[in-house]
């Protein structure tokens, strides 16, 4: 967003989500199972993987990490992101730099579209980590898991971002959207406005 894509665009921007998330479930995948993602815990617990009375200590834990995330890309980004705002913070319009945090729909995009283009795309992300978890499929070479898991992220991302941005994780997103709320960015964080003016 501060370099007005001439440093990256949509698409770095996956693929450096995605690498996250791999080097997430190589960091954490053996102590915590790598439960970076609410929707995720919430179906381990309903596939009877996980313990309920974790699961409300996971979510908290995930946006609070997801918060200190947002926070110190913050801090990274302070002098790109108060120059490229003029500033100020902005949520809307041609010199917006909320979306750096979290994901915002399209203009086009109602709430019932991007409701149910939040619920497919975490549907699928769902089903395909369940798929390389389960050992009754064709086994992932040991130690790739994550790395597969990280395409599943990019190709959900390239496939299914055009409407909302893909967040696919509440945490991932309202972590951040929480921060930019208590940073200076305002309520407008949680209204549904679109991306770019």
């Amino acid at each position: 967003v501060t370099s007005s894509e001439t440093r990256g665009n949509v698409v770095t921007s996956y693929l450096g989500g995605a690498l996250a998330v791999m080097v997430g479930v190589y960091t954490a995948g053996g102590v915590s199972g790598a439960h970076m993602n609410p929707a995720f815990s919430f179906a381990m617990c309903l596939m009877e993987q996980f313990p309920w009375w974790k699961f409300p200590i996971f979510v908290v834990v995930q946006m609070l990490g997801s918060f200190i995330s947002a926070a110190a890309v913050y801090i990274l980004y302070y002098d790109a992101i108060w120059y490229y705002g003029n500033g100020t913070l902005t949520v809307s319009g041609p010199r917006e730099t909320a979306s750096i945090f979290a994901t915002y729909p399209a203009d086009y995009v109602s709430i019932a579209n991007g409701f149910l283009d939040q619920v497919i795309g975490t549907g699928v992300l769902m089903v395909g980590v369940m798929g390389i978890l389960d050992t009754r499929n064709k086994a992932v070479p040991k130690g790739l898991e994550p790395v597969v898991v990280a395409l599943l992220v990019l190709s959900i991302e390239t496939s299914m971002g055009a409407n909302c941005g893909c967040p696919l994780n509440p945490a991932r997103d309202l972590g951040p959207r929480l921060f930019t709320y208590v940073a200076g960015w305002g309520p407008e964080v949680f209204r549904w406005v679109q991306r770019r003016g």
